[in-house]
């Protein structure tokens, strides 16, 4: 875009964050560049400025500023990525489909991923697809994703309204002792100098609840049941790192002491797996679950 244009939010824009909408808007436009748009106030919505997480709706109109983008060359998904998501569905319906998402699987592309679930599912198949919520890059299990603008809009609203139980099974470094640890650290989002966002504790950050219950303790490694009452980004690794049991194999926010070189080691991949996923849809109550990966148990009888 070489001059100021003025964008009409449609249906499909009902309800979603602005960051994420102008993510697809401005195709290639790195999303460092289009936070410090919001920022800055270059971008407003009937001509206010707004937050990075400012949730549109239809019939707004949007001040979008000169703005280069860079061009990026589409990647089609190789079809043996497609056909293996295909198979992880837990279950379709015709308005949303629940997925077991393997480990290392980015949710979308950007940020050096060429293509990630939405774009692998979409290249598979017709019609409108968009995810309700995310799951870290290294982080497996339960995730929703939207079949209709419709069914989008009611999902991301039950998510807002903490009315969705989200339920994840991890192993953390040391000793865990507590029965049944109640976690409300407030977290900040931030960038590192390479443009990455990272979060810490802040008291004057969001406020941010993780339930922590013990499943299996052990001098290096215990096993845990987390139930998120909020969903912050990197939510349960902050919260586990600050509260003194980083996740195993966590490269962002687990600390470097020679003892636990050999479990991260021999674990391979960050120890988090969403798999309990619970929410009320079209006046059903649904609950998916997602087996746990053998590799927890693996290493929790290893190191334990």
């Amino acid at each position: 875009m070489t001059e100021v244009t003025h964008v009409i939010v449609g249906a499909d824009g009902d309800g979603q964050r602005i960051d994420n909408y102008l993510l697809k808007l401005l195709k290639g436009v790195p999303r460092t560049r289009i936070y410090r748009l919001l920022r800055r106030g270059e971008v407003r919505a009937d001509g206010k400025r707004v937050a990075p997480l400012y949730r549109l709706q239809a019939g707004q109109t949007l001040r979008i500023p000169p703005v280069t983008t860079a061009t990026r060359t589409m990647v089609r998904p190789p079809q043996a990525m497609v056909e293996s998501l295909e198979r992880r569905i837990v279950v379709e319906e015709a308005d949303f489909l629940v997925l077991d998402k393997p480990a290392g699987t980015a949710v979308h592309s950007g940020s050096g991923v060429p293509v990630g679930v939405i774009e692998a599912l979409t290249a598979g198949r017709s019609g409108f697809l968009e995810l309700v919520h995310r799951l870290d890059r290294d982080t497996s299990g339960l995730l929703l994703v939207a079949k209709t603008p419709q069914a989008l809009r009611a999902l991301q609203t039950e998510f807002r309204e903490r009315s969705v139980g989200k339920r994840y099974r991890v192993v953390v470094l040391g000793n865990w002792t507590s029965e049944n640890q109640l976690v409300e650290y407030p977290l900040t989002r931030y960038l590192i100098a390479n443009g990455e966002r990272r979060v810490r504790v802040d008291p004057l950050g969001q406020t941010a609840s993780s339930r922590f219950r013990l499943c299996t303790s052990g001098q290096q490694v215990s096993t845990l049941e987390v139930e998120l009452l909020t969903g912050r980004t990197h939510q349960i690794r902050v919260h586990a790192a600050a509260f003194g049991y980083p996740v195993v194999h966590d490269d962002k926010y687990g600390v470097s002491e020679g003892w636990q070189k050999p479990v991260n080691d021999a674990a391979g991949r960050l120890l988090l797996h969403a798999h309990e996923l619970e929410f009320e849809h079209a006046g059903r109550q649904w609950r998916f679950l997602a087996p746990v990966p053998p590799l927890f148990d693996e290493i929790q009888r290893r190191f334990g």
